[in-house]
């Protein structure tokens, strides 16, 4: 990081900043994007010189603790560094200074003297001048000052430390909230790839592990015809599942098809009815249905999901899929079965992690999702999305044949 100017001050020279180019140094050094703590070390010179102090050294509050650990310091002996190296929020002027917003004076270093057990404080060091570094209220790290003279730095020397610390605060809060933002995109690109995985590579080889009992009767009865079969299904899971995983280490989600959401929907009914006992009916009221490559993915891996469900789970002799349009501009699509019905946790319990995907996979594309009883029995899983307008025809087009 480059934060030396023509005003700013060597850290083994001689002062060069002067007390109004300080704060533009600071300023192009916190927009350099470089590390913080870095910045810090690099202006407790010039502060030091500023001020008038013999001595410095710079803390900034830990996340997840109520101590500031020193980040660095300059002209301190061993003995007061070892038991500088944190703080806790009561602790002597430091500790008055991070419950205000105004740079603290102080001559009585007892609690400094308490700690250390050389004779720096009250001898070598006089008086100490802590300068918060706070934005909004909130405290983030402090500078510490040491005085080997009893003569207090002028109001305006006070004023410019304020200046630089508010400056320097406000540079700690915009890290602090980037961190939580970076964690909050990091937390939610796993759930993303966690549902990848399961929409893909999971129920892929659920249907594997469904298979595989049936081949293994098969080859114990020597039912050549039905055995090939069963290998011919886990052959064909077994290729979808390394495609889906080509996908995912490629763009990060499974790959949708081609040809859209209706299609996909029709080959996962065919691949339904070939490799479950249970018979489906697929309706669909909106053929001219045409959502976003976003929106298609996300509402064909919840169908999946409903689907594989039911061939799972429900031991239902019938199902059924329909897509229709619904009030306010939405699609409805519903998948219905009169099998044995949801568990007695049902879904809130939370021992089904596919239901949870579907909820969130529904709430990203602003719609809602419902999973309930079915009447007559079963189960009855809804979603309902908003459809977006269709683009207006252009001037002179003619509308297609009904």
């Amino acid at each position: 990081m480059n934060l030396l100017s023509p005003s700013a001050t060597d850290i083994v020279g001689e002062p060069a900043a002067t007390r109004g180019g300080i704060l533009a140094d600071i300023t192009a050094g916190v927009a350099s994007g470089d590390d913080l703590h870095d910045l810090l070390a690099h202006f407790l010179r010039p502060i030091i010189d500023i001020a008038g102090a013999a001595a410095g050294a710079v803390r900034a509050k830990s996340e997840g603790g109520p101590g500031m650990p020193l980040v660095a310091s300059l002209g301190l002996p061993d003995e007061v560094l070892v038991a500088e190296r944190g703080i806790v929020g009561d602790c002597g002027v430091c500790g008055v200074a991070a419950g205000s917003d105004q740079p603290q004076w102080a001559g009585d270093l007892l609690r400094c003297a308490r700690r250390n057990t050389g004779a720096s404080f009250g001898t070598g060091y006089r008086r100490v001048l802590a300068v918060p570094l706070r934005h909004r209220s909130r405290t983030l790290g402090v500078y510490t000052l040491f005085y080997d003279t009893d003569a207090e730095p002028a109001a305006e020397v006070q004023a410019l430390l304020k200046s630089v610390g508010d400056l320097l605060g406000l540079a700690l809060d915009n890290a602090r909230l980037e961190a939580e933002n970076l964690q909050a995109t990091l937390a939610r690109e796993r759930q993303r790839m966690a549902a990848e995985v399961h929409d893909s590579l999971a129920q892929s080889l659920a249907f594997v592990k469904m298979r595989m009992p049936l081949l293994e009767d098969a080859l114990l009865g020597r039912e050549e015809a039905r055995a090939m079969r069963y290998c011919g299904d886990v052959r064909s899971a077994v290729s979808q599942a390394h495609a889906s995983l080509r996908g995912i280490l490629t763009h990060f989600r499974s790959p949708m098809d081609p040809q859209g959401l209706l299609h996909a929907l029709e080959a996962a009914v065919h691949r339904f009815r070939e490799c479950s006992g249970t018979e489906l009916d697929y309706v669909n009221e909106w053929p001219g249905l045409k959502l976003d490559p976003e929106q298609e993915a996300q509402v064909f891996h919840i169908v999946q999901e409903a689907l594989s469900n039911v061939a799972r789970h429900a031991s239902a002799p019938h199902a059924w899929l329909r897509v229709a349009a619904a009030p306010a501009g939405h699609v409805e699509i519903r998948i219905d079965d009169d099998g044995a019905g949801l568990p007695a946790a049902g879904p809130a319990g939370g021992s089904h992690y596919g239901l949870e995907i579907m909820l969130e996979r529904a709430q990203r594309l602003g719609g809602t999702f419902e999973i309930g009883p079915r009447e007559g029995g079963g189960t009855r899983v809804r979603l309902a999305i908003p459809v977006p307008p269709a683009p207006p025809a252009r001037a002179g087009a003619t509308a297609g044949v009904r």
